[in-house]
């Protein structure tokens, strides 16, 4: 009777002993789920923090930065941008080539007469084809009468080449001025935070001047990129002006050979 009970006792340890590994075992396959689970869930978050494009946080800078100096500021871009590729496209419509206008010209006059060279330009189009239609109009007159002409109506043409250049130069110097009304404003807006809490603590002040920056920021690059397009505008006026000069003078050149 002894033995079966120590037989019993013996069985019931080492099913106590198998119960417990059992949960030992399922415990550990559960703390590994959860550690697995964190780690996933880290993983997302950490995917989802990647940081943002350059357009996004454009965006996200130009709200911050609050409507009312921010949209005057892009006003400013939109206008002279709009300006900008105006000029540049009439700017390249405007550029001819001298070398062969000069050869056709000569040509004309050897062959038809005045009539034909004016008839030969009036088909070419751009400015020094204008001039040149000027010259030759007055050169029944004289040669200095058409050296006249064409040294006014150079000077016609070229107001319309510079013509809306200046507001481009307003907008340059307009964008970063508004940043700086912007950024002095919020810098009063921060200190008046201070005067009302009566304490200098950074949370009161730090979102006001982080607004009057932006506007600074926004400024300066609305101005950088403005004035990259004025300096192409203006290099290409005065190439344009240059050749006008030049041919000016070989027309001057080609009536008083035609003369003789």
């Amino acid at each position: 009777m002894k033995k079966l009970f120590l037989v019993l006792a013996l069985f019931g340890l080492m099913t106590s002993v198998s119960a417990n590994t059992i949960t030992t075992n399922d415990s550990e396959v559960i703390v590994n789920d959860i550690i697995t689970q964190e780690m996933d869930e880290g993983s997302d978050q950490d995917s989802a923090q990647e940081p943002i494009g350059f357009t996004q946080e454009a965006k996200k800078r130009f709200i911050e930065g609050g409507p009312g100096f921010m949209g005057i500021v892009l006003i400013c871009l939109i206008l002279g941008l709009a300006i900008s590729i105006e000029r540049i496209i009439f700017l390249n419509l405007s550029t001819t080539n001298t070398k062969k206008l000069t050869d056709g010209v000569q040509e004309a006059l050897s062959s038809g007469g005045v009539d034909a060279a004016k008839e030969y330009c009036r088909n070419t189009k751009g400015p020094v084809a204008s001039i040149f239609y000027q010259g030759l109009d007055r050169a029944n007159e004289g040669v200095e009468s058409a050296e006249k002409a064409v040294i006014a109506y150079g000077g016609v043409q070229m107001g319309q080449l510079e013509k809306n250049v200046s507001w481009i130069s307003l907008f340059i110097a307009l964008a970063p001025m508004l940043g700086f009304m912007g950024t002095v404003i919020g810098m009063i807006n921060a200190f008046d935070k201070i005067e009302a809490a009566g304490d200098m603590q950074p949370s009161l002040v730090a979102g006001g001047i982080k607004i009057a920056l932006l506007t600074t920021v926004f400024g300066l690059i609305v101005a950088i990129i403005l004035q990259v397009f004025y300096n192409y505008i203006v290099a290409k006026i005065d190439s344009i002006v240059n050749d006008m000069e030049d041919a000016s003078i070989t027309l001057v050149d080609i009536l008083v050979a035609h003369k003789k």
